[in-house]
């Protein structure tokens, strides 16, 4: 029942790979030219697209058959950088065995989705950590820097990022920006500590989604990693509202250690 407390960020963290531990104070190996090149570029945002800016995205977590819990994110913009802000808290019987409180925050470039940096503050079980990822474009690097706050140890780590990457909590708002049509396919670079990955994301189809928060007609995107330690290990699945926000309405993730859902139960407009 634990594997639930990630959040709404769990479903691309698993996925991707970036909840897989790395060593302690390390700095990675240089890594080839032609390996960073490699990585596609961030496809633009459709010109239609607007962001639901100032909105409380609030979602219901079920798994199996339990309430697990409530997550919610929130774009706000400042100047030319937009903020997500990013929460999960456990509940019910899940609660009652996990006491989660995660708190994220992430800042990207408004005009082109490319990210500048993550924060995370989670407390789940035990376990007290904050981490933030810096992206150094200049340099060409993420940089981690993550405390234990209960066992007062820290780790520090540089992986090679591209031009562009975008990380696991703005994403979601990023693939909602993209020209969603059944049958095409996307690929970006995702970075979050580790290894820079690419994801594929495919467009489904369109279908019509009831929530608490209404009925909405959503087309069904698919995002994968072709390459990866988690490589066969889960799906996910997210279904966006066809109007301009595009706001993720559903989201499921088949994954290895159980299938978690989240509903969107309301907008707020503050």
């Amino acid at each position: 029942m634990i594997r639930v407390h990630h959040g709404l960020a769990a479903l691309f963290l698993l996925v991707s790979g970036g909840g897989v531990p790395q060593p302690q104070n390390t700095k990675a190996a240089p890594a080839n030219q032609a390996e960073i090149t490699a990585f596609p570029s961030m496809p633009k945002p459709d010109s239609t697209y607007r962001p639901p800016l100032g909105q409380t995205l609030t979602y219901g977590a079920e798994w199996r058959v339990f309430n697990a819990g409530t997550a919610t994110l929130r774009m706000e913009q400042n100047g030319q950088q937009a903020h997500v802000l990013g929460a999960a808290d456990a509940a019910g019987a899940v609660a009652l065995l996990y006491r989660v409180h995660d708190r994220y925050e992430s800042v990207f470039d408004s005009s082109n989705f490319c990210s500048k940096n993550i924060a995370k503050n989670m407390e789940e079980g035990l376990r007290r950590v904050n981490a933030t990822i810096s992206f150094d474009y200049q340099r060409g690097k993420a940089v981690l820097d993550q405390k234990n706050l209960r066992k007062g140890d820290s780790k520090h780590a540089e992986n090679d990022i591209p031009g562009c990457v975008t990380d696991v909590l703005s994403a979601f708002y990023y693939l909602g920006s993209l020209p969603l049509q059944p049958g095409k396919t996307f690929s970006f670079p995702l970075n979050d500590g580790g290894k820079t990955v690419t994801v594929d994301v495919h467009a489904e189809s369109r279908e019509q989604v009831k929530t608490p928060a209404g009925t909405f007609n959503a087309i069904r995107v698919q995002p994968d990693v072709p390459s990866g330690v988690l490589k066969g290990k889960g799906k996910i699945w997210i279904w966006y509202s066809e109007d301009s926000p595009r706001v993720p309405v559903r989201l499921k993730g088949h994954l290895f250690w159980g299938t978690v859902t989240f509903t969107l139960q309301r907008i707020e407009k503050k």
